[in-house]
């Protein structure tokens, strides 16, 4: 097995991989390098019709299912849970031409590459491209891999519209439309184990000079959003002693937060105060409301619960009020699979760095449902979510060939 998992690895082919990186980026491509592929997008159902075909002569069976996530099988020889592997294809509306969609591609390139070393697998292998992970276009995000796992999802998240008014509904149903011969895949055991090959979209390894990142687990996060409330008068005629200022108030509040989430958290806190809303946004108008949201990630669960009792005690000694808007637990991968990313790494003579991912990804979800675990490469400069993400070749091809390392190992397991 060990022989057939540094055989698969060597058979990545790295211009077939490059070369399906900047196909799919022609979906959606912008002016600027980018790419713009908003889920279930006219311009998306093209790009997964690229998939389909792509999968289809690789000799894979293609299924859908109510969230329209699709599923590529490469037969096995025995009739076992699958390996699950891939990520995503819709992009921010600035993005750029890596993030997910290099997870679903080198998933095609390892399944590849299992054909052209003549490899067979015990389990199925079965390349996934999940629906709607960006929430750029209908929210929440992470659609597609959160229904996988808890299908009664679906109703609540089918009544969601975008900007234009069009339901994920109606937007399923032109999917639907877009492949009517496709299969649904039909409820199944859990997975034997998922993996999801991603871009770091961070710093850390290109900072450690380390080409491949061993994911130990996906912090977890508060959001919230904070209204204050003042009295809108003359910025003019006011005397300070006499104003009721909400800026003033908001700016007070987010100090305080800030102060006790760095004391709370130490180096691994992440804090946001990313939106900002102002009542009557004037000039020469002192504000009367402001509205500001809280991101607050952290892998530590007690500190996240902290943070939750600070934050309740600090709004309400200043009388304002909050709304929690999402809330996510630290998500831990499995011990057996992360080793098996570690013992790929260790076997292709690459440096590795244990690291816990400080985005969300589909693999959260998946967590839930099987064995589960992450591999990441390094981000140029951190840089994601941009027309300028971008990752050295080099390391496109090494991700690839680590992923088809544990791949084979995690498809030839016993049941």
């Amino acid at each position: 097995m060990s022989s057939d998992a540094l055989k698969a690895a060597s058979y990545i082919d790295a211009s077939r991989l490059l070369e399906s990186i900047e196909t799919l980026a022609c979906f959606g491509a912008r002016d600027d390098g980018g790419v713009d592929r908003p889920a279930l997008s006219p311009i998306d159902i093209d790009a997964r019709r690229f998939l389909v075909n792509r999968a289809v002569e690789l000799g894979c069976t293609v299924r859908t299912d109510a969230c329209a996530n699709l599923f590529f099988r490469r037969p096995s020889v025995e009739d076992l849970p699958p390996v699950m592997t891939g990520s995503h294809v819709d992009t921010q509306p600035t993005g750029g031409k890596l993030d997910g969609c290099y997870g679903v591609l080198a998933a095609f390139e390892c399944v590849a590459a299992l054909n052209d070393a003549g490899i067979r697998t015990r389990r199925p292998l079965e390349v996934v491209a999940w629906t709607n992970e960006e929430g750029t276009r209908f929210q929440p995000g992470a659609m597609g891999s959160s229904a996988f796992v808890d299908p009664a999802l679906i109703e609540r998240y089918g009544q969601a519209k975008d900007s234009d008014g069009i339901s994920l509904d109606s937007a399923l149903a032109a999917h639907r439309e877009a492949f009517p011969s496709l299969e649904t895949r039909v409820a199944e055991t859990a997975a034997h184990a998922f993996i999801e090959l991603h871009i770091e979209q961070g710093p850390l390894l290109e900072l450690a000079n380390v080409p491949l990142g061993v994911v130990k687990g996906i912090q977890g996060v508060r959001w919230y959003a904070v209204r204050c409330r003042g009295v809108a008068a003359h910025a003019g005629t006011t005397p300070m002693h006499a104003r009721h200022d909400a800026m003033t108030l908001a700016v007070c509040i987010r100090a305080e937060i800030a102060a006790f989430a760095y004391q709370l958290g130490g180096n691994d806190t992440r804090i946001t105060f990313g939106r900002w809303s102002v009542l009557p946004n004037s000039i020469n108008t002192i504000a009367s409301e402001v509205t500001f949201t809280i991101d607050f990630r952290h892998p530590n669960p007690s500190v996240l619960h902290s943070f939750d009792t600070q934050l309740a005690n600090c709004l309400a000694r200043h009388a304002v009020t909050s709304e929690a808007l999402f809330i996510h637990p630290p998500v831990d991968f499995a011990p057996a699979v992360i080793q098996r990313v570690a013992d790929a790494c260790d076997a292709l003579d690459a440096p590795s760095l244990s690291i816990t991912s400080g985005a969300f990804h589909d693999a959260m979800y998946l967590a839930k449902h099987c064995p589960s675990a992450m591999l990441f490469v390094p981000s140029r400069g951190g840089i994601s979510h941009n027309p300028l993400e971008a990752t050295d070749d080099d390391h496109l091809v090494l991700g690839a060939r680590a992923l088809a390392h544990c791949l084979v190992h995690l498809c030839n397991e016993a049941p």
